[in-house]
């Protein structure tokens, strides 16, 4: 089982070929595929009437995670750290690596810059 960042999911679309993406090297490991509440806002604000679809399609493939009351505590945890070091990255980042600890999920990302500050988070090498 794996988290999806938004980053992949955005990967997946920009690729002509799609056998070449992220997301399907993924699904041929992971049996199980999430994303996260915060992962589907981010995709239907940055997207159009024309592009609706292809999301619809791709989200009714994938099971999207609430962002619970443990996902908020964990959140917290992480802000706080992150501000502590003087390294906060966006806040919609903090809520998707949140899901995953709080899911116990690694998460799949292509910013490992930024996700790789969050203690506790395990991420996958693309």
């Amino acid at each position: 089982m794996i988290l999806l960042d938004t980053s992949i999911l955005i990967d997946f679309y920009r690729k002509s070929n799609k056998e070449n993406s992220h997301l399907v090297k993924l699904n041929s490991t992971y049996d199980i595929i999430f994303a996260s509440q915060i992962t589907f806002f981010e995709i239907y604000i940055g997207s159009n009437q024309q592009q609706k679809n292809f999301w619809d399609n791709v989200f009714n493939q994938i099971t999207v995670l609430d962002f619970d009351f443990k996902a908020t505590s964990s959140a917290v945890q992480i802000y706080k750290q992150l501000k502590a070091q003087n390294k906060l990255i966006e806040t919609a980042d903090i809520f998707i690596a949140a899901t995953a600890i709080a899911n116990n999920l690694s998460l799949a990302t292509l910013n490992t810059k930024h996700f790789n500050r969050i203690e506790n988070l395990k991420t996958v090498s693309l």
